[in-house]
Formats: C-alpha cells, sequence, structure tokens
C-alpha cells in the first residue's frame, strides 16, 4: 500500500505510474473521498470541541447552584450529531482504506517503461542451450512415455490442471525441494521454515493478493482460510504487526509449501503438461531489510536462486520486467527463465522482487533503528528458489536421451539413492 500522504502530494506522479503500468484505475474518487474524509475529521473535531467547552460550563453552572437543563438538551443533541458524524467518517475512511488496497506499486526509476512482456530487457544468459541428434520431445510425452507422469489419473481423481506423479518423477520431485533447501540454507545462509499452507484473509491482504486478486484464490468455504498461492504469503506475514530490531536485519527465510491458484484467466493457456497447474510445489526466498540495503539484497537473491540452475547445468536467461509487465506489488522484478528444448522456449521458473515499503505498510511490519526512539518500515523481498514443478520440465527436457530415458543431474543424485537415469519401468 502506498503512502496517504505520498499520494496526495505527489497525485501526478501516481497518475503517471497508472499509465505506465497500463492501468485503468481512476483516482477520481480516491481524491473525493480524501477531501470529504478530512472536511468530516475538521467538522467533527469542532463539534467535540464544542462539546469539551459546554461540558465545563455545565459543570460551573452546576457549582454555581444554576440551571443548566437547556444546555444539557443542547449537548445531547450534539452528541448524536457527533455519533452520526463518527460512523460516517468511519465508513469514508474504510472506502479511503478500501480504495488505497487497489493502487499498485510504484515502480523503481531503474525499472524500464512498456506495455508487456514485448518490452522486457534481457539482463544476462547463462549456460549452453543442448544440441541433440534426434527431435527433442516435450515433457509430457517424455513422462508419459516413461509411466512418471499421469495427467490423465490427475484430472479424473480431481480435475484438470492437476498431475500423478508415478516413482521416479515423485522421487525428483521430493529431491530437488531437498537440494533447493538444503543450498539455500547451508550455502545461501537462509533460516528453513515450514508455515501453514492455509492463511486468513489479513495475510493476504498483508502481501498484496487480497482484495484485487480474489479471484485468482482458492477460499476455504466457511473459513477465513485461503489456500496458500506462494509461501511468500504466510513467510513474509510472520512478522505482520511487529517491530523487528535493526540488528536482526535482514531476515532471510526459505520454505517449501504446495501453492495453489486457480489460474483466472489462463483458459486455453498450456493446457498440455505441469507449466500451469493448479497445484504445484515451490521453494520459496523471503527477505526483510533495511530501506538502504534492498536492491543490493535483490541482487543476492537473485543470485541465490539462478545458483541452483547453475547447479543442475540448465541454460537460462535473466530478464528485467518492465512497468507494463511487473506484479501489482513490486517496486522491481527479474525474471528467471529456463531454457526447454521440447518446447524450443525460455519459460519462467522465478520472479525476484523487490516490493520496497509497500507489503510492509500494509502487513505493519517495523524495526528500530539502533539509538532512535522512531520506527521504519522494512522493505520486503521475495523470489521463487525455485519453482520445483517447473525444475522438474527443465530436467525431463534438457537430459533427454534418444532410448526415452532422462539422465539424472549429479547434484541430486545422492537423494535419489545414487539413480543415475530415468528409465521406464515394464
Amino acid at each position: 500500500m502506498l503512502d496517504v500522504k505520498f499520494v496526495r502530494d505527489n497525485i501526478e506522479i501516481v497518475r503517471r505510474m497508472l499509465r505506465n503500468r497500463s492501468s485503468e484505475l481512476d483516482l477520481g474518487p480516491l481524491l473525493e473521498l480524501d477531501e470529504s474524509r478530512r472536511r468530516m475529521l475538521v467538522e467533527v473535531e469542532e463539534k467535540k470541541h464544542r462539546r469539551n467547552v459546554a461540558s465545563e460550563d455545565i459543570a460551573k453552572l452546576k457549582r454555581e447552584k444554576k440551571d443548566s437543563a437547556e444546555l444539557i438538551e443542547e449537548m445531547k443533541a450534539l452528541s448524536q450529531e457527533i455519533k452520526v458524524l463518527d460512523q460516517g467518517l468511519a465508513e469514508v475512511e474504510q472506502k479511503f482504506r478500501d480504495f488505497l488496497l487497489i493502487i499498485p506499486n510504484i515502480p523503481d526509476k531503474s525499472v524500464p517503461v512498456g506495455s508487456d512482456e514485448k518490452d522486457n530487457p534481457e539482463v544476462s544468459v547463462w549456460g549452453e542451450k543442448p544440441s541433440f541428434s534426434f527431435k527433442a520431445k516435450n515433457h509430457w510425452e517424455i513422462g508419459e512415455d516413461l509411466g512418471i507422469l499421469d495427467f490423465e489419473r490427475g484430472a479424473k481423481i480431481t480435475g484438470a490442471r492437476f498431475t500423478v506423479y508415478w516413482r521416479q518423477a515423485a522421487a525428483l520431485e521430493r529431491a530437488l525441494i531437498s537440494f533447493m533447501l538444503d543450498v539455500h540454507t547451508t550455502r545461501h545462509g537462509y533460516t528453513e521454515v515450514l508455515p501453514p499452507f492455509m492463511v486468513n484473509s489479513a495475510s493476504m491482504q498483508g502481501t498484496g493478493q487480497l482484495p484485487k486478486f480474489a479471484e485468482d484464490l482458492f477460499k476455504i468455504e466457511g473459513w477465513d482460510y485461503y489456500l496458500v498461492p506462494t509461501a511468500e504469503v504466510p513467510v513474509t506475514n510472520l512478522h505482520s504487526n511487529e517491530i523487528l530490531d535493526e540488528a536482526d536485519l535482514p531476515r532471510c527465510y526459505t520454505a517449501f509449501t504446495p501453492c495453489f491458484r486457480s489460474e483466472a484467466g489462463s483458459h486455453g493457456k498450456d493446457t498440455r503438461g505441469l507449466i500451469r497447474q493448479h497445484q504445484f510445489n515451490k521453494v520459496e526466498l523471503v527477505k526483510l531489510t533495511r530501506p538502504e540495503d534492498s536492491y543490493c539484497e535483490l541482487d543476492s537473491l537473485l543470485l541465490n536462486a539462478e545458483t541452483i540452475l547453475r547447479e543442475l547445468g540448465l541454460a537460462y536467461r535473466v530478464i528485467v520486467l518492465c512497468t507494463g509487465d511487473m506484479g501489482f506489488s513490486s517496486a522491481k522484478t527479474y525474471d528467471i527463465e529456463v531454457w526447454l528444448p521440447g518446447q524450443e522456449t525460455y519459460r519462467e521458473i522465478s520472479s525476484c522482487s523487490n516490493f520496497e515499503d509497500f507489503q510492509a505498510r500494509r502487513a505493519n511490519i517495523r524495526f528500530r533503528r539502533k539509538g532512535r526512539n522512531r520506527t521504519d518500515l522494512v522493505h520486503t523481498l521475495n523470489g521463487s528458489g525455485l519453482a520445483v514443478g517447473r525444475t522438474l520440465v527443465a530436467i525431463l527436457e534438457n537430459y533427454q536421451q534418444e532410448d526415452g530415458s532422462v539422465i539424472i543431474p549429479e547434484v541430486l543424485r545422492p537423494y535419489m539413492g545414487n539413480m543415475k537415469k530415468i528409465e521406464k519401468v515394464h
């Protein structure tokens, strides 16, 4: 959420930001609400002041044994007016806050202006794309031929965009989760946490999923619980409504969770395979930092995520998202895209974002600077380290062999009983 004072004092900057983000949000109603809110606040305060003065006058009349009945009646009427105004003010303030919650974050000055994904500049490229003496298959063909990915049974027991993993695919998914967590905790210094896989609406609001993206979420009927769309939500909110010590920053957390998304608006996209599922696993990286450190920490977080792909020997590129393609809460985002030879394209496998104080203001996460009484908002960051299912996809497509088998990357073999190759079980 943006700072109210910033919006009020920099309305043209906010309007330009919305245009750059290709947003059609009209700020007119917000300005009207703000004007009504301030006018009503002045009126309420004036009436409360009159009531306070009158209370003193009534007390004085009573001490002097003088008639105060008329003034008392007048104050009863005034108190009723104040009650009505207070209720009206509360309603306006709620509408004002609700409107603030749907304004996206201000992009950092370094973010390129653009309208969509075609305007995302490439930042770097790593690794060599594999070459094959045969026509490379898509991962769903490989998985079905090996008997390790079962899309038909996933659809039967649940529905579309759900998959059953058999044998080596299940083991490979589990190996990837353990490998990623081990790298991030032992080499990158993150603290591992296993949060609940359901969160309340306050947590969803804190990280920006609510109210704007309600249709993308799975809500538990009859409860104020949602299935997590990403570990970013529970992990960031671990410190909601808390004041941290400056000496304890940055806080760096990594977490594995399944993720649940309705994929609203993706009808007809990636209907085959594992790329766009309603349920998928992800290892998340979350940081809470001092404002002055957050962009250095973003670079570090990005490198941490890249390390996983390098260890797995998977070619990838990094792009920076332009203003028209970046997420609602983000101030700056890098996407890591892994090369998929079966599809002959790069596909996103991680988004690494700095939200600055946008989420911290919503979730009320602050820190106290050493030697100062005041508190400041932290900056929050997060990124996938990595999306596990998409990493499995990349391994199947990049390490496929002509005989239909798949070589297991060396770093994963200790996690899979030293298995070197996935072959069809007859």
